[in-house]
């Protein structure tokens, strides 16, 4: 039985993965903090459902805790390890940035020295559309330049992607770095848009809509991108330098690369919302307000690496993706 360690285990991306991972036969050690950022309960719900099988293992420790991740890598020794943990949200990042410092900068420096320490067979890590910054030629591929980072959440995420190549130049480490775009599913955070405007929908409060409504983003069903990490898995970067292709991301000094995780598609947020009303059965009341600093007003993901790769494309409609969010958030909140 292959062995993965999750950081971040506990969180809306890590409890979908380990839950994938115990499905395809894998013992998980799942790592997380249980922070205060949004409602505890959530996560010791997710955590609670984990637990229910016996090749699932919780640790609740910080990663930027000196010695947290060097003691436990090197006494489990996984096959896999898949980097979810962070200080995530670009709003929070401005009102917050020293807490970004640690889990984000710290805490994958940690990562980083422990698996240097206790290679594993292969080191995913995520990133974030978010990268992409000020770029405006879209699709995003993973081999376009990145250097206008217009959040501070996102310069920590892009400085993490650097680390890690540094580390697999420097030490042979395989790592795959995942950029995924705009998640959204059962079991979401509360300061995500969709968690958001469902609970003002249904409570009939008014929704705040950034940038007037002129947003378009990919939004990227959880299952969808849980699928991509799994199967990326396997997809260990060679350390040879030869891509596979022109949009190959592959380091000509490393086995290291990025692959983008998204649709592929761009929607824009007014027929998101029109999705979210349709499945609510009540039409949202609009706050206009403008544009918020550090967010950006599209994003679109190139996946065609990831479909060279794995044979995959994420492919669930919003509608689709919105109805079984819905459908969740209505059960667990008792509405």
């Amino acid at each position: 039985m292959p062995k993965a360690l999750i950081t971040g285990s506990a969180g809306f991306i890590g409890y979908h993965l380990a839950q994938d991972l115990l499905a395809h036969g894998y013992e998980v050690i799942g790592l997380d903090a249980m922070t205060d950022y949004y409602d505890v309960r959530l996560k010791e719900r997710r955590q609670a459902m984990l637990l229910q099988s016996p090749a699932f293992c919780a640790i609740n420790k910080r990663i930027e805790e000196d010695g947290v991740l060097h003691d436990l890598i090197a006494a489990e020794r996984p096959d896999v390890i898949v980097h979810l943990a962070a200080q995530a949200g670009v709003r929070y990042s401005i009102e917050a940035p020293r807490s970004y410092v640690e889990s984000n900068l710290i805490g994958t420096f940690n990562l980083l020295e422990a698996v240097r320490a206790t290679p594993s067979a292969h080191l995913l890590m995520a990133s974030t559309s978010s990268v992409y910054g000020a770029n405006t030629d879209m699709p995003y591929a993973e081999t376009d330049k990145a250097d206008t980072q217009m959040s501070f959440y996102a310069a920590t995420k892009k400085a993490n992607e650097a680390m890690a190549h540094s580390y697999a130049h420097l030490y042979g480490l395989p790592i795959t770095m995942f950029r995924f775009f705009t998640v959204y599913g059962p079991w979401g955070r509360p300061d995500m848009a969709h968690f958001k405007f469902t609970r003002a929908i249904l409570a009939g409060e008014p929704i705040d809509i950034y940038n007037h409504g002129v947003m378009q983003r990919d939004f990227t069903y959880i299952d969808d991108l849980v699928n991509g990490i799994r199967l990326l898995i396997d997809a260990v970067p060679p350390a040879d330098g030869k891509a596979q292709s022109p949009q190959d991301s592959l380091s000509p000094v490393a086995p290291y690369r990025i692959v983008n995780i998204g649709n592929g598609v761009t929607v824009q947020l007014a027929d998101f919302i029109a999705a979210i009303e349709a499945a609510c059965g009540r039409e949202a009341i609009r706050n206009l307000m403008p544009m918020q600093p550090g967010d950006v007003p599209a994003t679109w993901a190139d996946a065609s690496l990831l479909k060279a790769l794995t044979g995959y494309v994420p492919h669930t409609p919003v509608r689709e993706g919105v109805a079984q969010f819905v459908a969740w958030y209505r059960e667990y909140y008792k509405i």
